[in-house]
Protein backbone atom coordinates (compact mmCIF):
# COMPACT_ATOMS: atom_id res chain seq x y z
CA UNK A 1 0.00 0.00 0.00
CA UNK A 2 1.29 3.45 -0.92
CA UNK A 3 1.66 6.49 1.30
CA UNK A 4 -0.31 9.71 1.62
CA UNK A 5 1.42 13.07 2.05
CA UNK A 6 1.35 13.00 5.86
CA UNK A 7 2.63 9.42 5.86
CA UNK A 8 5.53 10.34 3.58
CA UNK A 9 6.50 13.25 5.84
CA UNK A 10 6.38 11.17 9.02
CA UNK A 11 8.20 8.29 7.33
CA UNK A 12 11.09 10.59 6.50
CA UNK A 13 11.04 12.20 9.95
CA UNK A 14 10.91 8.89 11.82
CA UNK A 15 13.03 6.77 9.51
CA UNK A 16 10.46 3.99 9.12
CA UNK A 17 7.33 3.00 7.23
CA UNK A 18 4.17 4.26 8.95
CA UNK A 19 0.43 3.64 8.79
CA UNK A 20 -2.55 5.54 10.21
CA UNK A 21 -2.79 5.05 13.95
CA UNK A 22 0.92 4.34 14.43
CA UNK A 23 2.73 6.30 17.12
CA UNK A 24 6.14 7.46 15.95
CA UNK A 25 9.01 9.59 17.19
CA UNK A 26 9.74 12.22 14.56
CA UNK A 27 12.62 14.64 14.15
CA UNK A 28 11.53 18.26 14.50
CA UNK A 29 12.63 20.82 11.90
CA UNK A 30 11.28 23.90 13.65
CA UNK A 31 9.90 24.77 17.09
CA UNK A 32 7.95 28.05 17.16
CA UNK A 33 6.44 29.98 20.03
CA UNK A 34 4.61 33.31 20.32
CA UNK A 35 4.53 36.14 22.81
CA UNK A 36 1.29 34.45 23.90
CA UNK A 37 2.20 31.07 25.39
CA UNK A 38 5.91 31.44 24.74
CA UNK A 39 6.79 32.84 28.19
CA UNK A 40 5.18 29.83 29.88
CA UNK A 41 7.19 27.51 27.63
CA UNK A 42 10.41 29.29 28.58
CA UNK A 43 9.68 29.23 32.30
CA UNK A 44 8.96 25.50 32.16
CA UNK A 45 12.08 24.85 30.08
CA UNK A 46 14.24 26.63 32.63
CA UNK A 47 12.53 24.76 35.47
CA UNK A 48 13.07 21.38 33.84
CA UNK A 49 16.46 21.88 32.18
CA UNK A 50 18.00 24.89 33.92
CA UNK A 51 20.82 26.18 31.68
CA UNK A 52 20.92 23.16 29.34
CA UNK A 53 21.18 24.15 25.66
CA UNK A 54 18.36 23.74 23.17
CA UNK A 55 18.81 21.00 20.58
CA UNK A 56 19.52 23.44 17.74
CA UNK A 57 19.21 27.26 18.03
CA UNK A 58 18.70 27.54 14.26
CA UNK A 59 15.56 25.44 14.53
CA UNK A 60 13.79 27.47 17.20
CA UNK A 61 11.93 30.70 16.50
CA UNK A 62 10.04 33.15 18.70
CA UNK A 63 7.49 35.42 17.06
CA UNK A 64 5.61 38.40 18.49
CA UNK A 65 2.19 38.76 16.89
CA UNK A 66 -0.48 39.22 19.54
CA UNK A 67 0.47 42.10 21.85
CA UNK A 68 2.47 44.26 19.48
CA UNK A 69 3.43 46.68 20.77
CA UNK A 70 2.52 45.64 24.34
CA UNK A 71 -0.12 47.76 26.07
CA UNK A 72 0.17 46.41 29.59
CA UNK A 73 3.13 45.81 31.89
CA UNK A 74 2.49 42.07 32.02
CA UNK A 75 2.65 41.84 28.23
CA UNK A 76 5.92 43.79 28.19
CA UNK A 77 7.37 41.53 30.86
CA UNK A 78 6.38 38.43 28.91
CA UNK A 79 8.08 39.74 25.79
CA UNK A 80 11.17 40.53 27.85
CA UNK A 81 11.28 36.90 28.99
CA UNK A 82 11.25 35.85 25.34
CA UNK A 83 13.95 38.33 24.30
CA UNK A 84 16.27 37.31 27.13
CA UNK A 85 15.79 33.61 26.33
CA UNK A 86 16.54 34.28 22.66
CA UNK A 87 19.77 36.08 23.54
CA UNK A 88 20.80 33.43 26.05
CA UNK A 89 20.12 30.43 23.78
CA UNK A 90 20.89 32.06 20.45
CA UNK A 91 17.47 31.24 18.96
CA UNK A 92 15.72 33.27 16.26
CA UNK A 93 13.57 36.18 17.43
CA UNK A 94 11.09 38.08 15.28
CA UNK A 95 10.17 41.12 17.35
CA UNK A 96 7.17 43.46 17.18
CA UNK A 97 7.94 44.72 13.66
CA UNK A 98 7.16 41.56 11.70
CA UNK A 99 3.55 40.38 12.03
CA UNK A 100 1.69 37.09 12.30
CA UNK A 101 4.00 34.26 13.31
CA UNK A 102 3.20 31.58 10.74
CA UNK A 103 3.30 34.13 7.91
CA UNK A 104 6.60 35.48 9.24
CA UNK A 105 8.08 31.97 9.25
CA UNK A 106 7.02 31.53 5.62
CA UNK A 107 8.40 34.90 4.53
CA UNK A 108 11.73 34.24 6.23
CA UNK A 109 12.34 30.90 4.55
CA UNK A 110 11.86 28.68 7.59
CA UNK A 111 9.21 26.43 6.02
CA UNK A 112 9.51 23.89 3.22
CA UNK A 113 8.11 20.50 2.13
CA UNK A 114 8.76 17.56 4.48
CA UNK A 115 9.36 19.82 7.48
CA UNK A 116 7.85 18.82 10.82
CA UNK A 117 6.97 22.00 12.72
CA UNK A 118 5.33 22.53 16.10
CA UNK A 119 4.19 25.73 17.77
CA UNK A 120 2.06 27.29 20.46
CA UNK A 121 -0.69 28.45 18.09
CA UNK A 122 -3.73 26.38 17.10
CA UNK A 123 -3.44 27.55 13.48
CA UNK A 124 0.12 26.38 12.92
CA UNK A 125 -1.36 23.95 10.40
CA UNK A 126 -1.82 26.69 7.81
CA UNK A 127 1.83 25.95 6.93
CA UNK A 128 0.46 22.91 5.12
CA UNK A 129 0.42 25.25 2.10
CA UNK A 130 4.16 24.52 1.92
CA UNK A 131 3.59 20.78 2.51
CA UNK A 132 5.05 21.01 5.99
CA UNK A 133 3.41 18.99 8.75
CA UNK A 134 2.83 21.82 11.20
CA UNK A 135 0.67 21.62 14.30
CA UNK A 136 -0.05 23.36 17.56
CA UNK A 137 0.92 21.45 20.71
CA UNK A 138 0.99 21.95 24.46
CA UNK A 139 3.70 23.45 26.65
CA UNK A 140 5.21 20.12 27.71
CA UNK A 141 5.57 18.98 24.10
CA UNK A 142 7.20 22.26 23.08
CA UNK A 143 9.67 22.06 25.95
CA UNK A 144 10.55 18.43 25.17
CA UNK A 145 11.12 19.18 21.49
CA UNK A 146 13.26 22.24 22.27
CA UNK A 147 15.61 20.12 24.33
CA UNK A 148 15.73 16.87 22.35
CA UNK A 149 14.70 17.80 18.81
CA UNK A 150 12.03 15.14 18.47
CA UNK A 151 8.47 14.44 19.50
CA UNK A 152 5.98 11.60 19.16
CA UNK A 153 2.90 11.79 16.94
CA UNK A 154 -0.01 9.53 16.13
CA UNK A 155 -0.17 9.18 12.35
CA UNK A 156 -3.46 10.71 11.13
CA UNK A 157 -5.84 9.11 8.68
CA UNK A 158 -6.21 11.07 5.44
CA UNK A 159 -9.26 12.52 3.74
CA UNK A 160 -9.23 13.69 0.12
CA UNK A 161 -11.26 16.77 -0.82
CA UNK A 162 -11.66 17.71 -4.50
CA UNK A 163 -12.82 21.27 -5.22
CA UNK A 164 -13.66 22.10 -8.81
CA UNK A 165 -15.33 24.95 -10.65
CA UNK A 166 -14.70 28.65 -11.10
CA UNK A 167 -16.40 30.86 -8.51
CA UNK A 168 -18.16 34.04 -9.56
CA UNK A 169 -17.01 37.59 -8.89
CA UNK A 170 -16.61 38.44 -5.20
CA UNK A 171 -16.87 34.76 -4.24
CA UNK A 172 -13.53 34.14 -2.59
CA UNK A 173 -11.49 31.32 -1.02
CA UNK A 174 -12.97 32.37 2.35
CA UNK A 175 -16.45 31.62 1.04
CA UNK A 176 -15.24 28.22 -0.14
CA UNK A 177 -13.72 27.23 3.19
CA UNK A 178 -16.75 28.55 5.10
CA UNK A 179 -18.89 26.33 2.90
CA UNK A 180 -16.70 23.35 3.83
CA UNK A 181 -16.78 24.19 7.54
CA UNK A 182 -20.56 24.31 7.37
CA UNK A 183 -20.64 20.96 5.55
CA UNK A 184 -18.25 19.03 7.80
CA UNK A 185 -19.07 20.74 11.09
CA UNK A 186 -16.84 21.66 13.99
CA UNK A 187 -15.53 18.10 14.49
CA UNK A 188 -16.14 16.48 11.11
CA UNK A 189 -12.45 16.06 10.31
CA UNK A 190 -11.23 15.29 13.82
CA UNK A 191 -7.48 14.49 13.80
CA UNK A 192 -7.57 13.95 10.05
CA UNK A 193 -4.98 14.97 7.50
CA UNK A 194 -6.67 16.60 4.52
CA UNK A 195 -5.38 16.65 0.96
CA UNK A 196 -7.03 19.28 -1.23
CA UNK A 197 -7.22 18.78 -5.00
CA UNK A 198 -9.20 20.00 -8.01
CA UNK A 199 -8.87 22.77 -10.57
CA UNK A 200 -9.93 25.42 -8.04
CA UNK A 201 -6.99 24.48 -5.80
CA UNK A 202 -4.54 24.11 -8.70
CA UNK A 203 -5.28 27.67 -9.86
CA UNK A 204 -5.18 29.17 -6.37
CA UNK A 205 -2.26 31.38 -5.34
CA UNK A 206 -0.43 31.30 -2.02
CA UNK A 207 -2.75 33.80 -0.32
CA UNK A 208 -5.92 31.89 -1.17
CA UNK A 209 -4.31 28.62 -0.13
CA UNK A 210 -3.45 30.12 3.25
CA UNK A 211 -7.12 31.03 3.69
CA UNK A 212 -8.21 27.46 2.96
CA UNK A 213 -5.54 25.82 5.13
CA UNK A 214 -6.01 28.17 8.08
CA UNK A 215 -9.56 26.98 8.72
CA UNK A 216 -8.87 23.24 8.71
CA UNK A 217 -8.62 23.79 12.47
CA UNK A 218 -12.27 24.86 12.57
CA UNK A 219 -13.22 21.37 11.36
CA UNK A 220 -10.90 19.84 13.99
CA UNK A 221 -8.53 18.70 11.23
CA UNK A 222 -4.91 18.04 12.09
CA UNK A 223 -3.35 19.41 8.90
CA UNK A 224 -4.36 20.41 5.38
CA UNK A 225 -2.10 19.95 2.35
CA UNK A 226 -2.11 21.35 -1.18
CA UNK A 227 0.58 20.27 -3.64
CA UNK A 228 2.45 23.52 -4.45
CA UNK A 229 1.84 24.99 -7.89
CA UNK A 230 4.43 27.08 -9.76
CA UNK A 231 3.60 30.27 -7.82
CA UNK A 232 4.04 28.60 -4.44
CA UNK A 233 7.18 26.75 -5.53
CA UNK A 234 8.76 30.00 -6.72
CA UNK A 235 7.82 31.74 -3.45
CA UNK A 236 9.34 28.99 -1.33
CA UNK A 237 12.44 28.78 -3.52
CA UNK A 238 12.99 32.53 -3.23
CA UNK A 239 12.48 32.58 0.54
CA UNK A 240 14.42 29.43 1.46
CA UNK A 241 17.17 29.73 -1.14
CA UNK A 242 16.74 25.99 -1.80
CA UNK A 243 15.33 23.78 -4.50
CA UNK A 244 11.74 22.85 -3.69
CA UNK A 245 10.51 19.34 -4.40
CA UNK A 246 6.76 18.98 -3.86
CA UNK A 247 5.38 15.86 -2.21
CA UNK A 248 2.87 13.79 -4.14
CA UNK A 249 1.02 10.84 -2.63
CA UNK A 250 1.54 7.42 -4.11
CA UNK A 251 -1.02 6.30 -6.68
CA UNK A 252 -2.11 3.51 -4.36
CA UNK A 253 -2.29 5.69 -1.24
CA UNK A 254 -5.29 4.89 0.92
CA UNK A 255 -7.87 7.50 1.95
CA UNK A 256 -10.63 6.89 4.46
CA UNK A 257 -13.01 9.22 2.59
CA UNK A 258 -13.10 11.23 -0.62
CA UNK A 259 -15.38 14.24 -1.19
CA UNK A 260 -16.18 16.27 -4.30
CA UNK A 261 -17.37 19.88 -4.30
CA UNK A 262 -18.39 22.00 -7.30
CA UNK A 263 -18.20 25.66 -6.30
CA UNK A 264 -19.24 27.10 -9.68
CA UNK A 265 -22.54 28.37 -8.25
CA UNK A 266 -21.35 29.06 -4.71
CA UNK A 267 -22.67 32.25 -3.12
CA UNK A 268 -20.87 34.50 -0.61
CA UNK A 269 -21.08 32.71 2.74
CA UNK A 270 -21.22 33.85 6.35
CA UNK A 271 -20.59 32.09 9.65
CA UNK A 272 -23.13 33.28 12.20
CA UNK A 273 -22.75 33.47 16.00
CA UNK A 274 -21.53 31.65 17.94
CA UNK A 275 -19.72 28.86 16.10
CA UNK A 276 -17.67 28.76 12.87
CA UNK A 277 -19.81 25.93 11.51
CA UNK A 278 -23.05 27.95 11.78
CA UNK A 279 -22.76 28.80 8.09
CA UNK A 280 -25.39 30.37 5.83
CA UNK A 281 -25.48 32.24 2.55
CA UNK A 282 -24.96 35.98 3.08
CA UNK A 283 -28.32 36.69 1.44
CA UNK A 284 -30.05 34.82 4.29
CA UNK A 285 -28.94 37.40 6.86
CA UNK A 286 -28.49 40.39 4.55
CA UNK A 287 -29.63 43.69 6.02
CA UNK A 288 -28.68 43.07 9.63
CA UNK A 289 -27.12 46.22 11.08
CA UNK A 290 -23.50 46.04 12.21
CA UNK A 291 -21.25 48.18 14.39
CA UNK A 292 -17.74 47.11 13.34
CA UNK A 293 -15.78 45.40 10.58
CA UNK A 294 -12.39 43.73 10.86
CA UNK A 295 -10.29 42.77 7.82
CA UNK A 296 -7.12 40.85 8.68
CA UNK A 297 -5.91 37.79 10.67
CA UNK A 298 -3.88 34.74 9.63
CA UNK A 299 -6.85 33.76 7.44
CA UNK A 300 -7.40 36.98 5.47
CA UNK A 301 -4.63 39.50 6.01
CA UNK A 302 -2.63 38.84 2.82
CA UNK A 303 -2.18 41.23 -0.11
CA UNK A 304 -4.91 39.59 -2.23
CA UNK A 305 -7.36 40.06 0.65
CA UNK A 306 -6.46 43.74 0.95
CA UNK A 307 -6.75 44.23 -2.81
CA UNK A 308 -10.30 42.95 -2.99
CA UNK A 309 -11.29 45.08 0.01
CA UNK A 310 -9.74 48.15 -1.59
CA UNK A 311 -11.50 47.44 -4.89
CA UNK A 312 -14.84 47.68 -3.10
CA UNK A 313 -13.93 50.54 -0.72
CA UNK A 314 -12.29 52.83 -3.28
CA UNK A 315 -14.12 56.15 -3.57
CA UNK A 316 -16.60 55.28 -0.83
CA UNK A 317 -16.97 55.96 2.89
CA UNK A 318 -17.66 53.34 5.55
CA UNK A 319 -20.69 53.60 7.83
CA UNK A 320 -19.47 51.00 10.33
CA UNK A 321 -16.17 51.50 12.15
CA UNK A 322 -13.62 49.52 10.17
CA UNK A 323 -10.25 48.13 11.26
CA UNK A 324 -7.83 46.77 8.65
CA UNK A 325 -4.66 44.90 9.64
CA UNK A 326 -2.08 43.51 7.17
CA UNK A 327 -0.76 40.10 8.21
CA UNK A 328 2.92 41.10 8.03
CA UNK A 329 5.13 44.10 7.46
CA UNK A 330 6.02 42.68 4.05
CA UNK A 331 2.33 42.69 3.12
CA UNK A 332 1.87 46.20 4.59
CA UNK A 333 4.73 47.56 2.47
CA UNK A 334 3.24 46.02 -0.66
CA UNK A 335 -0.15 47.52 0.20
CA UNK A 336 1.54 50.91 0.65
CA UNK A 337 3.28 50.65 -2.73
CA UNK A 338 0.00 49.78 -4.44
CA UNK A 339 -1.88 52.67 -2.83
CA UNK A 340 -4.21 50.40 -0.88
CA UNK A 341 -3.45 52.04 2.48
CA UNK A 342 -4.52 55.41 1.08
CA UNK A 343 -7.77 53.88 -0.18
CA UNK A 344 -8.48 52.49 3.28
CA UNK A 345 -7.73 55.75 5.08
CA UNK A 346 -9.77 57.79 2.59
CA UNK A 347 -12.70 55.45 3.19
CA UNK A 348 -12.62 56.20 6.92
CA UNK A 349 -11.06 52.89 7.97
CA UNK A 350 -8.38 52.54 10.66
CA UNK A 351 -5.22 50.74 9.54
CA UNK A 352 -3.21 49.10 12.32
CA UNK A 353 0.26 47.59 12.51
CA UNK A 354 0.69 43.99 11.29
CA UNK A 355 -0.46 41.47 13.91
CA UNK A 356 -3.09 38.86 14.72
CA UNK A 357 -5.25 41.83 15.74
CA UNK A 358 -8.95 41.18 16.33
CA UNK A 359 -8.67 37.42 16.28
CA UNK A 360 -8.83 37.67 20.06
CA UNK A 361 -9.33 40.17 22.85
CA UNK A 362 -5.69 41.28 23.18
CA UNK A 363 -5.92 44.00 20.51
CA UNK A 364 -7.59 47.43 20.27
CA UNK A 365 -11.08 47.19 18.83
CA UNK A 366 -12.83 44.96 21.35
CA UNK A 367 -16.63 44.89 21.35
CA UNK A 368 -19.00 46.48 23.79
CA UNK A 369 -21.98 44.48 24.99
CA UNK A 370 -24.49 44.17 22.17
CA UNK A 371 -22.06 45.20 19.42
CA UNK A 372 -22.13 43.28 16.14
CA UNK A 373 -18.97 42.83 14.10
CA UNK A 374 -18.07 41.24 10.79
CA UNK A 375 -14.65 39.62 10.91
CA UNK A 376 -12.45 37.93 8.33
CA UNK A 377 -10.86 35.90 11.12
CA UNK A 378 -11.58 32.22 11.74
CA UNK A 379 -13.46 32.01 15.05
CA UNK A 380 -16.58 33.62 16.46
CA UNK A 381 -17.02 32.03 19.87
CA UNK A 382 -18.72 34.04 22.64
CA UNK A 383 -16.37 36.51 24.31
CA UNK A 384 -13.68 36.16 21.62
CA UNK A 385 -13.26 39.93 21.34
CA UNK A 386 -15.61 41.14 24.05
CA UNK A 387 -18.33 39.72 26.25
CA UNK A 388 -21.85 40.24 24.97
CA UNK A 389 -20.86 40.98 21.38
CA UNK A 390 -21.67 39.04 18.23
CA UNK A 391 -19.14 38.00 15.59
CA UNK A 392 -19.97 37.00 12.01
CA UNK A 393 -17.19 35.47 9.90
CA UNK A 394 -17.02 36.62 6.29
CA UNK A 395 -14.72 37.20 3.34
CA UNK A 396 -12.86 40.49 2.78
CA UNK A 397 -15.31 41.25 -0.04
CA UNK A 398 -18.38 40.81 2.17
CA UNK A 399 -16.67 42.72 4.99
CA UNK A 400 -15.87 45.72 2.78
CA UNK A 401 -19.32 45.85 1.17
CA UNK A 402 -21.00 45.63 4.57
CA UNK A 403 -18.74 48.34 6.02
CA UNK A 404 -19.95 50.75 3.34
CA UNK A 405 -23.62 50.10 4.02
CA UNK A 406 -23.43 49.63 7.78
CA UNK A 407 -25.30 46.36 7.44
CA UNK A 408 -24.59 42.85 6.19
CA UNK A 409 -24.36 43.10 2.41
CA UNK A 410 -23.82 40.63 -0.41
CA UNK A 411 -20.69 42.02 -2.16
CA UNK A 412 -22.18 41.13 -5.55
CA UNK A 413 -24.62 44.00 -4.96
CA UNK A 414 -21.68 46.42 -5.18
CA UNK A 415 -20.94 45.64 -8.84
Amino acid sequence: MGSTIIEKILEKASGKKVAPGDKVWAKIDLVAMRDFGGPNVILKYEKEFDDEPVFDPEKIAITFDLHIPPRQIKEAENQKICREFARKKGVKLFDINHGIGQHTLLENGLVKPYDVIIGTDSHMNLLGVAEAFSTGVGITDIVTAMRYGKLWFRVPETVKININGKPGEFVTPKDVILHLVGYFGADGLSYKSVEFYGDFIENLGLDGRITIASMVTEMDGKIGFMIPNAEVINFLKEKTGKEIKPISPDKDAEYIESYDFDISNLEPMISCPHSPDNVKAVREVEGKEIDQVFIGSCTNGRIEDLRIAAKILKGKRVKARTIITPSTTEVAKQALREGLIEVFLESGAVVTNPSCALCTIGHPGVLAKGDVTLSTSNRNYPGKIGKGGEIYLVSPATAAASAINGRITDPRDMR
